[in-house]
């Protein structure tokens, strides 16, 4: 069997960069984000789908539903896939949260926030990984870190650290083999045990408060969008 791990639709959060981890505010999808879900459906085995599961957030779930059709099988919430919490940042340009956490580093939780970045990503892998006790092949609809984190492992280098900032993610399905999920949750969990290089010049430095090349930051949510250089980081 398969998991099946996408992120949610565009949200006028994301279309502005600005960073939501409180699930209790009514953040929805945008036309274009609802749209962007036909994107999806060649790729996932809508028709066999045994387990559809999501975070918390109305975002994800409005994701899920939609993808489900109507009327819609069970949706499943699973609180551990919740976005990151981010304290004091919470609806604030996600720019002025990368500044903090280029100098204060994954490990640190923000003001007013319940976790750090590498507790975030703990957190999310281990929602992700009960998911199997679910029956398959099963959807998993999330937020912009996990899908980022699963996406830098799916492509990196031979003994390549985590970074501190991650590739976007785009809305396409990430599919992982029942059989292989547990090996990359097992690297993942190691990779977070490990320090994280601690000077700003083995993290890309001033680079990534800039935009390069199409590229963002994970939790960016939007791939659509071309925002101003001064706006946002580049990792």
């Amino acid at each position: 069997m398969t998991t099946y791990v996408l992120r949610h639709g565009q949200t006028d959060y994301s279309k502005r960069y600005l960073v939501n981890g409180d699930p209790s505010q009514p953040i929805h999808l945008t036309e274009e984000g609802r749209q962007s879900l036909s994107l999806g459906w060649p790729t996932l085995p809508l028709h066999t789908v045994r387990t559809w599961l999501t975070s918390e957030f109305p975002r994800a779930q409005q994701t899920a539903s939609l993808l489900m059709g109507v009327p819609a099988a069970e949706l499943l919430i699973e609180p551990r896939l919740n976005e990151l919490d981010y304290g004091e940042f919470e609806g604030r340009p996600f720019l002025e949260y990368a500044v903090w956490l280029d100098g204060q580093g994954p490990n640190e939780q923000p003001a007013g926030g319940t976790e750090s970045q590498r507790d975030g990503i703990r957190r999310m892998l281990t929602g992700l990984l009960a998911t199997l006790e679910r029956p398959g092949p099963r959807v998993l609809v999330g937020h912009g870190l996990l899908i980022s984190v699963l996406l830098w492992h799916q492509n990196r280098s031979p003994k390549e650290a985590m970074p501190l900032f991650f590739p976007e993610a785009p809305f396409v399905p990430i599919a992982i083999p029942d059989d292989e999920l547990p090996g990359w949750i097992t690297a993942l969990m190691r990779d977070l045990d490990r320090d994280v290089p601690g000077d700003r010049a083995d993290r890309g430095g001033a680079d990534i408060f800039r935009i390069g090349e199409g590229s963002a930051v994970a939790t960016v949510d939007s791939v659509s969008h071309q925002p101003d250089q001064k706006d946002l980081p580049h990792a």
